[in-house]
């Protein structure tokens, strides 16, 4: 749907005209043919002016494209401009109302929204100590159940034709502090390696990383404090289970540590937003800004 305002033009026409008033009123001289503030196109008594759209033009935007987003848009703008004038004649009054009403309360609720996150941020404490983590994750534990196994482990992948993997295999098994540092030194001739048996890995993780392992045979491999041997066409794989947490288990409080974390900085904001309420109302009650009539009464 295309309207042709004011003198009944050809759209290309149209278009040229409004590119050409971009052209020259964008340029710096002496002379401008149009006023800065030209209109581009008008519905009733409500007009678009070039600094609406001058977001669409930019360096990127060949002049083809350019002229169909100018249009699509003023015709876009014209449409909603002319439905929003019907609207106005043929809705209720009360119909008008409440969405004035509604419209009111979401710019009421956006403002109110932006002002109480930005006093959060200025005053809401995020630092939050091991200490604090720990105590919280003893209260609320049995509220951190796991969604699937998880496990610590170190491995592995060799090469299919590494000559040395029997005394890797015992190094990894025994991983005394000589062994870690032997295992370091030879590290850029393993394919894949982990040697942090300390961090939690999901088993969707781990099964990723060590192909030979699925769901159907990881029951198998990874227990506690086993070692196991597995081989594909990419490689050998060594590796030593150190813990095992199964699914519905309580998680380990190192895998949920972001989670409690950003659970405790929640909490800590609903808090302070709390108080800020409270004192808000408790000042303005003080100041005579703010008070409740009784029912029937002024």
């Amino acid at each position: 749907m295309h309207f042709a305002l004011g003198n009944r033009l050809h759209p290309g026409l149209l278009l040229g005209s409004i590119l050409l008033i971009l052209t020259l009123t964008s340029c710096e001289g002496l002379f401008k043919s149009e006023p800065e503030n030209a209109p581009l196109a008008r519905v009733g008594d409500t007009y678009l002016y070039r600094e609406d759209i001058q977001s669409l033009l930019n360096s990127t935007v060949n002049e083809q494209d350019s002229a169909s987003l100018v249009t699509n848009y003023i015709n876009n703008w014209a449409v909603k401009q002319l439905l929003y004038e019907k609207a106005q004649i043929n809705l209720t009054e009360e119909q008008i109302e409440e969405f004035e009403r509604l419209v009111s309360n979401y710019r009421i609720d956006l403002l109110t929204r932006a002002y109480k996150e930005a006093l959060v941020l200025r005053g809401e404490d995020t630092t939050i100590t091991d200490t604090q983590l720990r105590q919280f994750y003893e209260q609320e534990k049995e509220n951190f159940l796991l969604k699937e196994k998880v496990v610590q482990l170190r491995f592995v992948q060799l090469p299919k034709q590494f000559l040395n993997k029997e005394e890797v295999r015992q190094r990894l098994d025994r991983f005394s502090p000589e062994d870690q540092v032997f295992l370091d030194s030879i590290g850029v001739q393993f394919k894949k390696l982990n040697f942090n048996d300390s961090l939690w890995v999901p088993l969707n993780r781990i099964i990723q990383e060590i192909p030979p392992l699925n769901y159907e045979n990881e029951e198998r491999y990874l227990k506690k404090s086993q070692f196991f041997e597995l081989e594909d066409s990419l490689g050998v794989y060594l590796g030593k289970t150190a813990e095992v947490r199964s699914l519905n288990e309580i998680a380990p409080l190192g895998y949920i540590k972001p989670t409690l974390r950003q659970v405790l900085l929640n909490r800590r904001k609903l808090d302070f937003q709390r108080r800020l309420e409270i004192e808000l109302l408790d000042e303005a009650v003080k100041q005579n800004e703010f008070e409740i009539y009784e029912q029937g009464k002024k």
